[in-house]
């Protein structure tokens, strides 16, 4: 009947496919892999830049790394509390984050309120406040002290319940 006109659609199509694919390429351009190598002068210029930034991250525990350092710790603290009220009674989240000493102090006390039949219901409201204490550099480790003021419901559970 009136094939003619499926192939005119066809044409059509590819038409506008074309375009579209032709005007990305004109937004987005194209990767030749041929980026071009920068002068020695500049590379040099690139690495003074990185060792100052390594050296000021380093050595300056200023106010605006202070603050940076609370907003990960208050996040810390909140995983490390949330997870040892688990009912589960085994450190899961929070093992990256305890030193080795820790984390066996951890589980032993877990391991004492599992051995009981207690289970902690432990509600977490939120941290009040947040203050470093003490920082002081170690080698190449920096140990910082901090003080958290917290709101927490705490319900300790028998096997009865």
């Amino acid at each position: 009947m009136n094939y003619s006109f499926e192939y005119i659609d066809i044409i059509l199509l590819a038409m506008i496919a074309g375009f579209i694919f032709l005007r990305l390429r004109g937004i987005l351009g194209k990767r030749t892999g041929f980026e071009g190598k920068t002068s020695p002068q500049f590379e040099n210029i690139l690495k003074e830049v990185h060792q100052k930034n390594k050296i000021n991250k380093k050595e300056n525990f200023d106010e605006r790394a202070q603050t940076e350092f609370l907003k990960g710790a208050k996040i810390a603290y909140e995983t490390i509390i949330t997870d040892f009220s688990d009912n589960d009674n085994k450190l899961i989240a929070s093992k990256p984050l305890l030193s080795k000493e820790i984390y066996d102090e951890f589980n032993k006390a877990l391991k004492e309120r599992d051995d009981r039949g207690h289970y902690a219901d432990i509600t977490f409201i939120g941290i009040k406040s947040a203050n470093i204490k003490e920082h002081k550099k170690i080698d190449k480790a920096l140990q910082v002290t901090v003080n958290f003021v917290s709101e927490i419901i705490t319900c300790i559970r028998d096997k009865e319940k």
